[in-house]
């Protein structure tokens, strides 16, 4: 049984509230967030995919090309966030791994609901794959809450489309089912995304659709035909409003055929790993999503 208690290495976790992103708050964290967007990232480029879509690319110094990459889709709950969230990760990837990574800048909800975060995704995806310097049959796409429910469905969308395959999912809490937010959750272990959130999100993600059928693209739990998809990794704490949904969905994924490693952290709350990273749990995470990574683009030996 999961503890009740928070991880004793996520010591701030009394101190965050349960709730951050809803109506009221929005304008002011897109304002505050915006800034570091805007930033050029350290050690990388941006690069336009399209009119609307642009990309964060982090190189390797050297490595054989045309070599294995990843496309890298940040959280927010669809209505905040940018690419350059992605920035120390995807730099980290490109150093250790040799891998190019690139965060893709996609349009956010409520402004641009449900298919175009997705289609932005996948124009990054497209694009990634067109580099001279990338073996196409060798992308890996990851993601962080709503940008692992993305990176999900991206998983799905390019497998129905039959242009692209990646070879590997890896999803960080991802944020997959909008029935959730009617979920009977403890409002005690929540930190930093509740349910509130979770419906403000979904609703701005949804549009039109949350009064009605909800797309299964949209919501990938909602996806019947989970078969043929890349092999995937699922990290989430059990203090996680999306642990529930992220365990049906590995076992989903299992009983479709689809290979799915389940990293589950006892007494870790939504997003730990980056309030918290520098502690040994935090260090844990970002090691077991590397280790992961290194052995679905590196063949299981390491990519350098």
């Amino acid at each position: 049984m999961p503890s009740p208690n928070f991880h004793p290495d996520l010591r701030r976790a009394r101190l965050l509230p349960r709730s951050v992103v809803h109506p009221r708050t929005l304008g002011l964290i897109r304002r505050i967030t915006s800034r570091t967007g805007a930033a050029q990232p350290v050690g990388g480029t941006v690069e336009r995919v399209d009119e609307a879509v642009t990309v964060r690319v982090f190189r390797p110094a050297a490595a054989p090309q045309p070599g294995p990459a990843l496309l890298y889709i940040h959280g927010g709950g669809y209505v905040i966030g940018n690419a350059a969230m992605g920035d120390r990760f995807c730099r980290l990837v490109a150093d250790r791994l040799g891998v190019v990574a690139a965060s893709v800048e996609y349009r956010l909800a409520p402004d641009h609901p449900f298919p175009v975060p997705l289609d932005d995704c996948y124009a990054g995806l497209r694009w990634l794959a067109a580099q001279s310097e990338v073996d196409p049959e060798r992308i890996a796409i990851a993601g962080e809450s709503a940008g692992g429910g993305l990176a999900a469905a991206l998983a799905l969308l390019a497998r129905d489309r039959g242009e692209i395959r990646p070879v590997f999912q890896l999803l960080s809490y991802p944020m997959l089912d909008d029935r959730t937010s009617a979920a009977e959750i403890d409002p005690r272990r929540m930190r930093m995304w509740s349910a509130r959130s979770n419906r403000f999100g979904w609703s701005s993600y949804l549009g039109p659709a949350a009064d009605g059928d909800v797309p299964p693209l949209a919501a990938p739990a909602r996806y019947e035909d989970l078969s043929g998809l890349p092999p995937a990794w699922i990290g989430v704490g059990t203090h996680d409003l999306f642990h529930a949904e992220d365990l049906a969905y590995a076992d989903r994924l299992r009983a479709a055929g689809v290979p799915c490693e389940v990293h589950e952290v006892d007494g870790a709350y939504h997003g730990f790993d980056l309030v918290e990273g520098g502690t040994g749990v935090g260090r844990a995470f970002l090691q077991a999503r590397l280790t992961a990574l290194t052995a679905a683009l590196g063949e299981g030996e390491r990519v350098s």
